[in-house]
């Protein structure tokens, strides 16, 4: 072989190699040099095609982008100390997750001309800080947006760089810090405010609570499927996550093909894109979960999270129903718990509560307050238990709920053993904590919703069929399950198809 041949074939090898890249990787360079083939990158790689998306849908309150370009040497030279900060705050193992993301934006790639030049990048690596609504709304152009959008000027070295956001946030976080050992914890005793977080920790219970059937295979009988697909329901309807609602109904729409005569597949195959299992949906989208909670993170690792977020999920659904679903809603939920919370002592002990409840519930008001005293009873034996032990979480100590500090109306008197309340006061609070002040962040990222959208679809599903295949719903969750299907466009309509071709498998009173 001439070496005119010998050359082409390596010019040909090469451009091959460099078609391998995909559009998103950082370079070819650093690829070919390996020397980082194992270091974990903790920063999240934006580009023009997800920089909105990413930014709008991300719980945390700040965020930090670096634009840089992967041929820039002092960019390579700063990226390790640009990971160590991206360490503590992104990820299922951040030491603080949900305060910050840490992002990047490659300016050397072509797919990032306009959104480098929207920001007025002027030199590599060049950092900007702000609120991550703001990077979505639009550029430094204007002076709105570049009094919330600031650029880094002292942050060079990731010590630097920490000392900055300490400063902007009034936080002392530190490199050195430790994982759920986390001094910075606000208690949520008295700050009403921060529950508006709590709508993320919801999405993270509920597809915590679905991996763990998932994981346990704990559909199983006409009692477990009935249970499921009418909590399934409930969720679908008045989930206050509008992609936990998109999810529950996805799944409900095909749950007669996933679960026929009980026998689910669980198989999880999702890179197929395959809907053959339960195991290839994801309840709250792909997005979730995400690893870690918020408005629920105790001060230790083993304290608070799922159960806490269970407990929101279940009061958020409990301001949401109408009088004529408070019965439909008390039973999903006591028979969720019966079937599918692990915690054995935990259940029975709900279960019981549950049992208790000799008289039908007619009024939504009364569900709430039930449900509301009914966690104030496991609160109070969980105080004696965690006293006596030693559990308890020292920031988040179980309370009776709520405290004077955020309800003082609630409070008729107080004795030394009994509190004498207003349960009128007690149900506006309810109302109004886990109603309009829990979903404030989401309205305000415009994650739900819209009245206008919410009449569109009502005229979209005057004909949607009720799903036959597991129980009787009240004509307002029914309706409201139609309306959150039919949201979801051609969903609908397969489920109205699907139901013509179905035989009702069980009816549940």
């Amino acid at each position: 072989m001439s070496l005119i041949h010998l050359f082409a074939f390596a010019v040909l090898l090469s451009l091959e190699a460099a078609a391998s890249f995909s559009p998103g990787s950082r370079s070819i360079l650093r690829d070919i040099g390996g020397g980082n083939a194992d270091q974990k990158d903790y920063a999240v790689e934006l580009n023009f095609t997800n920089f909105d998306s990413v930014l709008h849908d991300t719980p945390a309150r700040y965020a930090v982008v670096e634009f840089f370009a992967h041929w820039c040497p002092a960019c390579r030279n700063y990226r390790p100390q640009y990971e160590k900060v991206a360490k503590l705050f992104n990820g299922a193992e951040a030491i603080h997750p949900g305060i910050i993301l840490m992002a990047r934006v490659d300016c050397a790639l072509k797919i990032n001309n306009k959104l480098c030049d929207k920001f007025s990048v002027s030199h590599y690596p060049m950092l900007f800080w702000g609120p991550p609504a703001k990077f979505v709304s639009g550029s430094r152009d204007s002076k709105q947006e570049k009094s919330e959008i600031s650029v880094i000027d002292d942050g060079r070295t990731a010590e630097r760089l920490l000392n900055w956001i300490n400063k902007q946030i009034g936080s002392s976080y530190g490199l050195d810090d430790q994982k759920f050992e986390n001094e910075h914890l606000r208690s949520n005793i008295s700050d009403s405010e921060q529950i508006s977080q709590a709508v993320y920790d919801i999405e993270e219970a509920t597809a915590e609570a679905f991996d763990i059937i998932l994981a346990h295979k704990t559909i199983k009988t006409s009692e477990t499927d009935a249970s499921f697909i009418k909590f399934l329901q409930l969720l679908a309807a008045h989930h206050p996550s509008r992609r936990c609602r998109k999810g529950s109904a996805e799944i409900l729409v095909n749950f007669d093909d996933l679960c026929p005569s009980g026998a689910c597949s669980y198989e999880n195959n999702q890179e197929t894109g395959a809907k053959d299992s339960l195991g290839n949906f994801r309840i709250c989208g792909k997005d979730v979960p995400r690893g870690y909670y918020m408005f629920c993170r105790g001060s230790k690792n083993d304290t608070r999270g799922f159960s806490c977020g269970l407990w929101v999920l279940m009061h958020s659904l409990s301001v949401r129903i109408e009088d004529g679903e408070s019965q439909f809603a008390f039973t999903a939920i006591c028979d969720f718990i019966h079937n599918f919370f692990m915690c054995e002592d935990c259940r029975r002990h709900f279960y019981d509560m549950c049992t208790s409840v000799k008289t039908p519930f007619k009024k939504s008001r009364d569900f709430v307050l039930w449900l509301w005293s009914t966690h104030n009873k496991v609160n109070e034996r969980l105080m004696k238990e965690e006293a006596s032990l030693e559990t308890a979480d020292p920031k988040f100590p179980k309370l009776v709920w709520p405290t004077k500090q955020l309800c003082p109306t609630c409070y008729l008197s107080t004795g030394q053993k009994n509190i004498d309340w207003d349960h009128d006061e007690v149900y506006k609070f309810m109302k109004s904590y886990y109603g309009q002040s829990l979903m404030s962040l989401y309205k305000e990222k415009g994650l739900i919703r819209s009245e206008v959208e919410v009449e569109a679809t009502t005229t979209a599903s005057e004909d949607m069929a009720i799903p036959t295949n597991a129980v009787v719903v009240p004509i307002g969750a029914a309706l409201a399950i139609a309306l959150a299907s039919c949201a979801f466009g051609a969903l609908a309509c397969y489920w109205r198809t699907q139901q013509k071709n179905r035989k009702p498998r069980r009816s549940w009173n």
